[in-house]
């Protein structure tokens, strides 16, 4: 990537945006978010050619026999501080991911294992709730289908603050826990999964929904075990009859609000599958660096006898299986796989 070309790019259209607003062109609110956006990137571009200046500067001085000694250490601590200016400006003239500031939707289904399984849906469930109660994120439960033994067939709620969906986009994909379940009097270990989607949330201006293209049904909400939890048809199921998309609520005793709560859902993932559709080559290419979200990808696995946990995408191991079961330690995980995302960035930028 040529910086100085980009450097100019970015120089122009901050230029270019301070005179359209100054002369009232266009959409003053649109241009003063770009404005904005471009500051902190100006800023560090500045930053970045006063050290090349103060660096060459230096070298000049190192001539002189009486300023030598001092210049040569302005010269050495200057070139010690340039690639990090470097590497930071361009993190910052990285594409964009529109829906980085997003809220999100997180989805967790048992997978294979039976009960084991969906055991362990309800701790990755009750990891990602304390994960955003550490970060300061508001978790609110969308839906929960139990097993009424304290595991989840499926569940799902909504993580609403600061760069949610930026921090979380990587965990979709396959889960698998390997450890001696409850149950299991031989002390045999045995291999469940778990799946994990993480969706933007999406409001109505991102996706439009036509209501004809839409099929409501409604029904009793359903218990563990079959039993019926409600007398009234409060249930909801929304198809969208073009994908043949379908999600379900039974959460609330409202049949209204368990509407509110399908519409968002599905407006979610029809978000994603349209994200999806545009970013398809991109997502080709990275599949095997760091990964496509998609949700059949075996991304990581729980290991409880050796207390490890292994992200397979960038092969990170942490023997903190506790801490991170608690939310404690994945900000670890979620660090490197931003990271490896990041180098990847700017290898094909390159």
């Amino acid at each position: 990537m040529n910086l100085d070309a980009q450097f100019d790019k970015v120089l122009y259209r901050y230029d270019e945006l301070r005179a359209q607003m100054a002369a009232g062109e266009g959409d003053y609110g649109k241009l003063s978010k770009e404005f904005a956006e471009l500051g902190p990137v100006v800023e560090a571009i500045a930053a970045l050619k006063k050290a090349r200046s103060d660096m060459e500067d230096a070298e000049a001085m190192m001539a002189d026999p009486d300023m030598k000694d001092l210049a040569a250490e302005e010269f050495y601590a200057v070139k010690e501080r340039l690639p990090g200016l470097e590497r930071a400006v361009q993190l910052m003239l990285l594409p964009k991911d529109e829906a980085d500031e997003k809220n999100a939707i997180l989805e967790v289904r048992a997978g294979t294992g039976g009960e084991e399984a969906a055991l362990f849906a309800a701790e990755l469930f009750r990891m990602y709730e304390r994960y955003a109660v550490l970060r300061g994120w508001r978790f609110e439960v969308m839906d929960v289908n139990d097993t009424g033994i304290g595991g989840l067939k499926e569940a799902s709620a909504t993580i609403t603050g600061r760069g949610v969906f930026a921090r979380l986009k990587f965990e979709s994909g396959v889960h698998r826990v390997q450890r001696v379940p409850v149950t299991e009097a031989g002390g045999r270990i045995h291999t469940s999964a778990a799946t994990v989607a993480v969706l933007p949330e999406a409001e109505e201006v991102d996706i439009q929904i036509d209501e004809k293209d839409l099929r409501f049904d409604v029904y009793r909400s359903q218990g563990s075990g079959g039993q019926s939890v409600n007398t009234t048809d409060s249930a909801v199921r929304v198809t969208h009859l073009p994908t043949g998309l379908a999600v379900a609520c039974q959460q609330e005793k409202s049949q209204h609000k368990n509407k509110a709560t399908a519409m968002k859902l599905l407006r979610a993932r029809l978000y994603e599958m349209e994200r999806e559709a545009k970013d398809a080559a991109r997502a080709a290419d990275r599949k095997a660096q760091v990964g496509s979200g998609d949700r059949s990808e075996r991304i990581r696995t729980y290991n409880f006898p050796q207390g490890r946990v292994t992200d397979h995408r960038i092969n990170l191991t942490l023997y903190k299986i506790e801490e991170v079961m608690k939310g404690e330690a994945l900000d670890e995980v979620v660090e490197a796989l931003v990271a490896a995302d990041q180098a990847a960035r700017l290898a094909e930028m390159e």
